[in-house]
This record gives structure tokens, sequence and C-alpha cells, in this order.
């Protein structure tokens, strides 16, 4: 069975072709700037990269250009679109309409219509790719995984808002989360490396990126998560701001003339990292400019790695114990010093790092960082979320 996986933007797609009897990757991609000038796609497969620009007017032609070179005799891996057996589909909200995975249909899509506000940087150009699969490759069978899915399982006492519960149930706004294919694989694996059942683990996954998110997981469900009803909420992030009192926003709004839009688009896209050290969004610049002497940089830093530890500490007594940290994503599989600053201090509930373990640089595989003798595994386990889009595909099959 081999499984096309999706990943659309507003104007980017990122796709992987898997073989699910070795879960190996046979082909993968990136289509850019659709809709914009200069289209270029990336596809690499058979040990080659072949880059093709082209005008990508819309998400159909990029999709149909990605099938092209899939089955292209030089830069192809298979002789037609039948050996796809279906395709998966990576959408971030799913609100409470869907928990998991879903066959894609003509009432399911108009269920993402009806919910494509609750992510609107994320929902609507999911939908794009979507309509332009189902144009291109007709009857071919569809999936949505949703990034939601994992933290569906969250007590009704942690995902709701403390508001008036009329509006919960009219308007459905309480904490959703996001990231959820990546906690779920990078939970599982863990479970897997130390050989132990998913059942008898308490585990708090920190995926760390230019979003970012941290998960309780307690026998292998999510009981809490640090995003909220958008990915907006949580520990402060690339460019966007984290966890702040809405009425600072409010009064921001007024100080600097802010329509309720243009203060959404000030906490998204000019906060975070950015806002704070006034140099980049980039852990690695942050990290050369905070070495070089920089104080905002070390400032943002600081206050990353603080709004990690608070979650990693309040989620400790959430699931009454810890038995395993997971680092996951761009910034926590490749940041030795930002872990390092993360498990500072949390000596007393028995986690203890290995400087040296943690200099180690990131080769694909899991690592163990944690210190003989600490009580608390530390792991770096490199996130697949294509992979449990894949899976979750396969299994509908």
């Amino acid at each position: 069975m081999k499984i096309l996986v999706i990943n659309a933007g507003s104007s980017s797609l990122k796709y992987q072709l898997i073989n699910m009897e070795t879960e190996a990757v046979i082909a993968k991609g990136t289509c850019e700037r659709i809709g914009i000038d200069g289209g270029k796609l990336t596809h690499k497969a058979n040990g080659k990269e072949f880059v093709i620009c082209k005008e990508l007017p819309n998400h159909t032609v990029a999709i149909k250009l990605v099938l092209d070179e899939l089955v292209d005799k030089e830069a192809g891996v298979i002789s037609s679109m039948d050996e796809i057996d279906a395709v998966g589909h990576r959408v971030v909200a799913s609100g409470e309409a869907f928990t998991k995975a879903t066959l894609v249909t003509d009432e399911v899509m108009k269920t993402m219509d009806e919910i494509a506000e609750l992510a609107p940087l994320h929902n609507p150009a999911a939908i794009l790719g979507i309509n332009a699969c189902r144009a291109v490759m007709g009857n071919k069978k569809m999936a949505l995984v949703f990034d939601t899915s994992f933290h569906a399982t969250m007590p009704d006492y942690a995902y709701n808002y403390a508001i008036d519960y009329e509006d919960y149930q009219k308007y459905k706004v309480r904490r959703y989360g996001a990231h959820g294919t990546s906690h779920k694989f990078v939970a599982g694996a863990a479970a897997e490396y130390l050989k132990k059942k998913p059942e008898d683990l308490k585990i708090i996954t920190c995926h760390l990126g230019n979003g970012s998110s941290i998960s309780a997981v307690d026998g292998g469900k999510c009981v809490d998560t640090s995003m909220g009803f958008t990915p907006l909420a949580g520990v402060p992030m690339g460019t966007r701001s984290g966890d702040i009192d809405v009425a600072a926003i409010e009064f921001l709004c007024r100080k600097k003339g802010m329509s309720m839009e243009e203060g959404l688009t000030y906490l998204n896209k000019k906060s975070g990292m950015l806002g704070i050290s006034g140099v980049s969004s980039d852990f690695r610049d942050l990290c050369k400019a905070a070495d070089e002497g920089n104080y905002r940089a070390q400032l943002a830093l600081k206050m990353f790695a603080y709004s990690c530890k608070k979650y990693v500490g309040a989620y400790s007594a959430v699931l009454g114990g810890l038995d395993v940290i997971v680092f996951t994503a761009g910034v926590g599989e490749n940041t030795p010093t930002v872990r390092a600053d993360i498990v500072s201090g949390l000596e007393y509930l028995g986690v203890k790092l290995d400087a040296e373990k943690n200099k180690q640089k990131n080769d694909g595989t899991i690592h163990d960082i944690s210190a003989k003798g600490s009580k608390v595994k530390i792991l770096v386990i490199p996130t697949n979320e294509e992979l449990v889009i894949a899976r979750e595909t396969a299994a509908l099959l």
C-alpha cells in the first residue's frame, strides 16, 4: 500500500509518498509560491533532487505537477496514479466536529467549510489542497487527519475556559491544542524505545519549533496541552506571543490604534522571539546573538525556557508523577542549550541531564540524554507527523 501525504499551506504544498509495507518515504517534495510569481517544485526521489520552475497559479495546478513528477520516467517512483492507494491530508483544527481521522465526503467538506474559522491561518489552505486533490485525482480515497485529534481525550475540566458555559455550548470556544500528530508520534516512539507499554508511562512531550506546544500524556492519552482555542496560546514562539492577559491586548490596540484584526496579526506575526529580541524568530540566530552578548536575544531565550519549564512543572502535577520528558521538532531536536535551560532546576522531580550526551548532534535517531541515576528519562526524538498521517489513513482503509 502506498499513501500520498499532503500538507497544504496558503502558498505552499508539501508532500510525501510512503510505502506502508516498510514505512519508507519513496518520494517527497515541496511546491512553493503557489498563486505568486516564481512558482517552483522541488522533488526528491531515487536519491536525486529535481527542481522545476513553473508558474503555479493555484493548488490544482500544483497537485497536477506533483503527480506528473511521481510518474515521470526519470524522477518518478510509480508507473501510474493507480499505485497510490489513498491520500492523507494534514488539517490543523477539527473543532468538536471530528475527533479522529475521517474519510473525505461532500458532507465532511461542508463541515470543514463551517469550521474553517477555527484556524483561519491554516484550515482554509488545507481545504484548498483537499479540493485540488479531489479535482485532479477523481474518486481516489482521501482522509483528513487532524492536529487536534490526539487532544480530544482531554477531560472537560482541562479543555474548558471559565467563560459563560452557554457560550461554550453555542460557539464551541474551548481549548483544542495543536501538533497532535507530533505529540502522538513521539509519545508512542518513547514507549517503544523504552520497551514499555504506553499505558504504563507518564510523559511530557515538548514540540518546540517556530510553533511550540507542550502536552501531558498519561497512559498514551493526552490529558492537557499548552495551545488553546488557536495555536496562539501557550509558550512564546517564533513570532507568536503565547499566553497573555487579554486586557493587555485591548490596551495595546487602543494605544497603537489597532483594530482587533490588526491586534491578532501583531500577536501572531510580530511577537514571540522576534518581538522580544528584535533580531529574529529563528533560534539559531537568537543563540548566535545571545552568545555575542545581545541582551534582548538572551532575554528571549530565557523567557522561552522559563515558560516551557513552568508547563513541565504544571504537567508533572497534572500527571501525578513523571517518567519521561521528550524533546522534538526543530528547536527541541537541534538546540542543546534550550533543552538544558528547560530542565535546569527540575532535579526535585528526579530530572537529571547528562551535559555531554545533550551535546550530541541530531542524526535522525532517538537519543537518551538523561544522566545516570535520573529517575526521569529525557529523550530527544525526531518527529514524523507525515508517518502518523499515513498510518491513520491506511487504518481507515
